[in-house]
């Protein structure tokens, strides 16, 4: 339909803005009085003006005979509510189904464009007025744009995004080997990740990484005073992440990877606590449990879809064969990925999680050289890795709660893990437990800086088949201090202690350490 088709439908579905004041020509026509006839004509149209004032129509539906079903009501709408250039008649209807005259059809056009007039002129107005500001934002765009492109063509993928972080970390812990040495390390921990998403709800992750940690004290997931930021390694760089995830429907997200970690695939970890000092205080006391399995793995996630700040259910399932063992593991074909002497470790987790609180309950089971993290024991060789037939269930209850508002008010997060290890060909089997309770605090004299206490009992041996290693748990702590040089920079300084410890030939004597840690994110 072209453009003065539609005009006229639209115009034929409306009524002029003074309907009471007849046709001149038919008002003469019906007598020759046309002075008294004029006078007449006059009074009306003066009626109806008053009337108007008094009753604007703003709305459409002020029309008792306009239904939403007529054809024309939204263009008669658009006129009134929009325009505010069509009337109706004093007993409220709007007679859309009657006659009209050219002269009606000449007079609400004429309405109607007065209206477009005003606004075009005001928007005219406005644009005088803030002519500078409009030349100097032309100016911005422009300019953006020609960034934008530079950036595009530069940049090295379109799909993959670059994120890093640098840990410089001075660390000691005095007399640790019982030798009466005193001993201080300057040493670093660069990671970086290569992120890329090919649909923009997928994640494939490829990360670097190198580091110059020595195995004790503080790069070795055998000993308790083990570093959340540190792992051993020669300064070389290798790829210590490499998986892939990808969304089912709303609820499910599938993990699958050469070099996946079973806590990196849970929905959650239930805790607040967060120093990034100790690992054993980062993984809420359970080790047994949520023992940081790395190798080749799989992982399947469900994550209940609810309203942004309801609480919601999820539970997690995944599978990693750990690198443990004599050999390479999982990497050994002469082994296999799915063979017991692979390590593996099956973690499973249903927890729920509200806006400031949340708790889990989870179970890890272990085949033969799956290994368990952060011990306090003087043998590796009896339950920080699983021996020949052994195989381990443990299970953990874990949960947090942070204040909404009341700054002063710390976090707390809890959790305690229980690990039974079944008894293998040479190895007695053995109970074993472990727990945390942690306080962290926000905004710790500046806005942005943190601060936290947390005391607990790294894995302890209460009973075994054959009475080794049972020992008294010795209690461990941690006061940290995290101040927050700006949004890519933090330094944290940190002490922690343990009142036994039966690591390295320390034999139950307490040992303690410090660190100064600072870490750089881009």
């Amino acid at each position: 339909m072209n453009l003065s088709k539609k005009l006229l439908l639209a115009l034929a579905g409306t009524s002029l803005a003074a309907p009471m004041a007849a046709s001149a020509q038919e008002l003469a026509s019906l007598s020759g009085a046309a002075a008294i006839n004029e006078y007449m004509q006059q009074q009306d149209v003066d009626r109806f003006r008053a009337w108007e004032s008094k009753n604007q129509v703003t709305s459409v539906n002020q029309f008792s005979d306009v239904q939403p079903t007529d054809w024309a009501y939204q263009a008669l709408s658009n006129l009134v509510e929009k325009y505010g250039c069509v009337a109706g008649y004093p007993n409220g209807t709007y007679k859309g189904g009657n006659a009209m005259t050219r002269f009606e059809a000449a007079a609400l056009l004429n309405a109607c464009l007065d209206r477009v007039t005003e606004v075009t002129d005001e928007l005219q107005r406005l644009m005088d007025e803030f002519k500078t500001e409009l030349a100097a934002l032309t100016g911005r765009v422009s300019g953006l744009e020609k960034k934008v492109g530079k950036l595009e063509a530069q940049q090295f993928s379109t799909t993959t995004k670059l994120r890093g972080e640098v840990s410089m970390i001075i660390a000691g812990s005095p007399n640790y080997y019982g030798d009466g040495s005193t001993a201080t390390t300057f040493n670093y921990d660069a990671r970086l990740s290569f992120d890329t998403s090919f649909t923009g709800k997928d994640l494939l992750r490829t990360r670097l990484r190198s580091g110059n940690f020595s195995d004790d004290p503080f790069g070795s997931s055998g000993n308790v005073f083990k570093l959340d930021k540190a792992e051993e390694g020669d300064g070389t760089v290798f790829i210590d992440r490499l998986f892939y995830s990808f969304p089912v429907g709303n609820e499910v997200k599938i993990t699958v990877g050469a070099l996946a970690r079973n806590t990196e695939m849970l929905s959650f970890l239930p805790t607040a606590y967060k120093s990034d000092i100790l690992d054993f205080f980062n993984l809420v006391g359970a080790t047994g449990t949520y023992n940081k399995a790395t190798g080749a793995g799989a992982g399947f996630s469900w994550k209940q879809k609810v309203k942004k700040g309801n609480p919601f259910i999820a539970f997690d399932l995944n599978w990693v064969s750990q690198d443990g063992g004599a050999g390479p593991g999982y990497a050994d074909s002469s082994i296999g990925a799915f063979s017991e002497e692979g390590a593996q470790n099956i973690l499973a987790q249903l927890g729920v999680k509200g806006q400031n609180w949340g708790a889990a309950v989870a179970y890890r089971y272990g085949s033969e050289n799956a290994r368990l993290r952060d011990p306090n024991s003087s043998s590796s060789s009896f339950f920080r890795t699983l021996g020949d037939g052994q195989e381990s269930n443990s299970v953990s209850l874990a949960g947090f709660w942070e204040p909404m508002d009341a700054k002063w008010l710390p976090s707390i997060s809890g959790g305690f893990s229980y690990t039974s290890y079944s008894e293998g060909d040479t190895r007695p089997s053995a109970d074993i437990w472990s727990w945390m309770v942690g306080l962290q605090w926000k905004d710790v004299f500046a806005s942005g800086n943190s601060a936290g206490f947390a005391v607990g009992s790294p894995l302890y041996v209460t009973s075994s088949s054959t009475g080794a290693q049972e020992n008294p748990p010795g209690y461990m702590y941690e006061l940290f201090y995290r101040f927050r040089v700006s949004d890519n920079i933090s330094v944290t300084p940190a002490v922690f202690w343990i009142t036994k410890n039966y690591n390295d030939g320390n034999a139950g004597e307490g040992t303690y350490g410090g660190v100064i840690q600072t870490t750089f994110r881009f």
